[in-house]
């Protein structure tokens, strides 16, 4: 059998490869079904960024010298520079020549272009970066500088993670990037299919299919695949992935049909499995699979076969990927917002689907998100174990729409337990279960960094989005994350719904208070966009706006509606997201908010130490009766003492811990040390018993012990608790 070919579309990443070819080789491992896959953005990125591809960009570029801008003048003036630097350049933030760092980082090695006039504003980070991130950080904006050169005389629709992204946003109708597909190659299409070319001849796939996450693939896709109707006209090509399965649900163009034989909705393991067997039997069995049949688009859902389990889907395959040659860049001097662009990151979900489901804006009512199903701890730390092997690279990306806690708690024990050095991080709700003592846990397993969605900083408006939360409570579990070690993104919205001027103002101020306090480390701000298959899309009367109805034969997600309110959104933009770029950097924090805009605002009505005070609120309680107990550390070394005041003397017993950073010493009454020792040897994270709370206070009393309410909140206790004693 020829194996198929899976490819992603250029631009998704830089750093790492986006994993959905990995997946979907993973899958067909186990059906013995041979397959071999390329991340096509990658390969061409390093075409382009090389001493004979910039050689080229310039020879191209250089017949529209006439016309440069003053940037275009002064990089078309340096280009030696740049040619001759480049390969140096893209060895070191591939990993591969790390001693380039200190030349990097002097003012006399890279030449420097309109991208470096930002460093006045943030040179005041590199005291705080180490040599190597800031030797990357340089290194990303000689990058840009070329990236912008480009845009601006070859090629106005490249970008590092998108290609043409406008002709996919927004496509209701195929008609305008149809047109687009009629004009010739460009620059970077040539590149691109040249290599993709090469890649057929030489594994003779019995079909191709491309993986579309994002607007920014989909002309790539399209471009390709064209291509490859031209070259290889028996070849059949396939699409699925996160575009088509938002945006193509209601696709009826025959002319995506010339292009593409299949496209395939939803999970991908079982429609691509059928597609497979239909092309070697004439079975026509399909699951949620568009094709053309009689000229008219069909959307075949026609199997009684029901879709894998997550458990048996396999572990993502890294191979043919050529993981030593991706690069690593830091675009801003901030250590949170790095972690998508810096470093390698193996990718594995916890869940498919999201265990809350309710989000407003949210695409709820779609398969990727509506039907959830946990992966068992023990099976995602096996195929953490075989990625390792595979890889050489200990960090993952759990890429969930929000990682459940109970399981984040299930998969560090396990971590834990097996003893394996990871570093991890994923996507989650900031919900109450987050205490400090599961934070702690999950930083004690390898985790770094969380991202969560704070949207809009309003009671009022994250009860109608039904995100169940509150700003207080966001502000609690942040404190409890970063107190952990553990750093902290927050996603931010504006333009929801309703949402007043004063509610905006107002939210900038609960995240200017966050970033004050040291609760946030870094977030973004995004605008509210409509989509076809959200409660508000598809109940939009319930929530105060009009949607522009369009007819629908291509694309069908962003909608473009009238809010009701009559206010211009917009606007804020550019404020909001200023202000955030400072916070992020520490800088400004004190500044009036007004100072962010060139438009009259509204003073904010949120008190100036609300998030401080809500914080400060103490919580004196008891764990639920159910909650486990875990015992992080050592067993302590147990000396007898004796303790006399006022005449009176009792039997002491003093516990000495060793940690990885000090020694700890508490006291104990006698009796109270010894049955604490006897239960922190049960409940030990390498054999614990799974004691429970309720379980914790019998032993106590059992053993004749009184007044545990006052024991639990003791001082001995207390210290007991700061140095590894969970309840979960």
């Amino acid at each position: 059998m020829n194996p198929v070919l899976l490819i992603t579309p250029p631009f998704t990443q830089l750093n790492t490869p986006y994993p959905a070819t990995a997946y979907i080789k993973g899958f067909l491992n186990t059906k013995n079904i041979p397959s071999f896959q390329m991340d096509l953005g990658m390969e061409v990125i390093l075409e382009l960024f090389s001493e004979n591809g910039l050689t080229l960009i310039f020879d191209k570029a250089s017949i529209n010298h006439l016309n440069f801008d003053a940037n275009s003048n002064r990089i078309f003036a340096l280009k030696e520079n740049y040619i001759s630097k480049i390969d140096a350049v893209i060895k070191f933030l591939q990993g591969k020549n790390s001693t380039l760092a200190r030349q990097i980082c002097s003012n006399n090695f890279l030449p420097q272009a309109s991208r470096f006039q930002q460093l006045d504003d943030v040179e005041w980070a590199f005291g705080t970066m180490g040599i190597q991130d800031k030797a990357k950080h340089f290194a990303t904006l000689f990058l840009e500088d070329l990236s912008d050169f480009i845009v601006a005389n070859v090629d106005e629709n490249f970008g590092f993670s998108r290609y043409a992204e406008r002709l996919g946003r927004s496509a209701n109708s195929f008609d305008e990037l149809f047109g687009h597909l009629q004009h010739p190659d460009t620059y970077i299409d040539a590149i691109a299919i040249s290599i993709l070319k090469q890649k057929i001849i030489e594994i003779n796939p019995s079909l191709v299919c491309f993986s579309v996450p994002f607007p920014g693939n989909l002309y790539s896709a399209f471009r390709c695949c064209q291509s490859i109707k031209n070259y290889f006209p028996n070849l059949k090509t396939c699409m699925g992935g996160g575009f088509p399965n938002t945006e193509l649900r209601s696709v009826s163009d025959v002319r995506v049909f010339s292009f593409f034989d299949f496209i395939s909705l939803d999970d991908g393991e079982l429609p691509l499995e059928l597609i497979i067997n239909s092309l070697n039997s004439n079975d026509r069995i399909f699951k949620r699979t568009f094709i053309l049949e009689n000229n008219s688009v069909v959307y075949k859902n026609n199997s009684l076969k029901s879709d894998y389990k997550q458990s048996d889907v396999g572990t993502p395959d890294y191979n043919d990927l050529y993981l030593e040659n991706y690069i690593s860049v830091i675009e801003l001097a901030n250590p949170m917002h790095s972690l998508w662009s810096d470093g390698r990151w193996n990718k594995l979900t916890l869940a498919h689907g999201c265990y809350w489901g309710k989000c407003t804006f949210c695409d709820i009512s779609l398969d990727y998100i509506k039907l959830y199903e946990p992966v068992d701890a023990k099976l995602i730390v096996d195929r953490m174990e075989q990625m390792i092997a595979q890889t050489n690279e200990n960090g993952f990306h759990f890429v969930d729409e929000a990682a459940p806690p109970a399981l984040m708690r299930e998969l560090a024990l396990e971590i834990i337990r097996r003893k394996i050095i990871v570093s991890w991080w994923t996507n989650i709700r900031f919900e109450k279960s987050f205490t400090y003592d599961l934070c702690i846990l999950l930083q004690q397993s390898g985790c770094i960094a969380v991202s969560g969605g704070l949207e809009v900083a309003s009671d009022r408006l994250l009860a109608l989005i039904d995100k169940g939360v509150t700003v207080a409570q966001v502000a609690k579990v942040t404190q409890n994350f970063i107190n952990s070690g553990i750093m902290v993104h927050a996603y931010l919205m504006y333009g929801y719904p309703t949402q007043t001027v004063q509610e905006t103002v107002d939210s900038l101020e609960m995240v200017r208070q966050m970033f004050e306090l040291g609760i946030l480390q870094s977030g973004f701000w995004h605008q509210f966009a409509l989509t076809a298959h959200s409660p508000i899309g598809l109940n939009p009367e319930n929530y105060g706006i009009i949607p522009q109805k369009n007819t629908i034969t291509f694309a069908n997600n962003d909608i473009a509606f009238t809010d009701t309110t009559g206010i211009n959104h917009n606007k804020f933009s550019f404020g909001l997201k200023k202000s955030l770029f400072n916070y992020m950097h520490n800088v400004g924090i004190e500044k009036p908010l007004q100072d962010w805009f060139d438009f009259k605002i509204p003073k904010t009505k949120i008190n100036l130490n609300f998030i401080e005070n809500v914080l400060l609120e103490a919580n004196f309680y008891l764990p639920k009766p159910s909650n486990k107990l875990i015992w992080l550390n050592g067993i302590p070394i147990a000396f007898p003492f004796s303790k006399t005041k006022k005449g009176t003397t009792w039997q002491m017993l003093k516990l000495v811990f060793q940690d990885k950073r000090q020694i700890h010493e508490i006291s104990f009454d006698i009796k109270e040390g010894k049955w604490i020792m006897s239960v922190l040897e049960k409940i030990t994270i390498s054999k614990p018993k799974n004691l429970t709370f309720q379980e914790f206070i019998s032993d106590f009393e059992e053993n004749g012990l009184e007044n545990f309410e006052i024991f639990w909140h003791s001082k001995p206790m207390n210290e007991l608790k700061e140095i590894g004693l969970l309840v979960l």
